[in-house]
């Protein structure tokens, strides 16, 4: 959906600092590594995720452009700037704007980052930015963000 759109592009993932919040495996950020993104932080606390995760990232062989913080994604440690920035939390709780609220207080979030949200079907995702795209899967509905400061 990315790699297509006229507001990402292939441009847009190729070297960019990605970060994957409530990143569980890790798929979304290992992807976007396998799509030519320069590094990615993965922020995680579920002790059987990360194992998981850890594993993933071996097995891509993607340590040198992978770093695991283990932490509460709505009170990260400080951070480096990302300007693609997958979250995909436990459904029903509200926590994206959560999230997004501490990562940028944070400075985790780059002026314009792109924000992938993955939310129930029926969860009312409101975030300070433009609205850039919108698709239903089943349970779940994806939307995209331009973040603004």
């Amino acid at each position: 959906m990315m790699w297509h759109a006229a507001w990402c592009g292939r441009e847009r993932l190729e070297g960019a600092a990605v970060l994957d919040v409530f990143a569980g495996t890790g798929a979304l950020g290992l992807e976007a590594l396998s799509r030519g993104a320069g590094h990615a932080t993965f922020i995680e606390q579920d002790r059987t995720a990360l194992a998981a995760l850890r594993g993933n990232v071996a097995a891509c062989r993607a340590e040198a452009n992978a770093t695991i913080i283990v932490a509460d994604a709505t009170r990260p440690p400080p951070g480096a700037s990302c300007g693609v920035v997958f979250l995909d939390p436990p459904y029903g709780r509200d926590l994206v704007p959560a999230a997004v609220n501490a990562l940028a207080s944070r400075g985790w979030l780059a002026v314009g980052a792109l924000l992938v949200a993955e939310t129930a079907r029926g969860e009312n995702l409101v975030l300070a930015g433009e609205l850039l795209a919108e698709r239903v899967h089943g349970a779940g509905r994806i939307t995209v963000w331009r973040h603004t400061a």
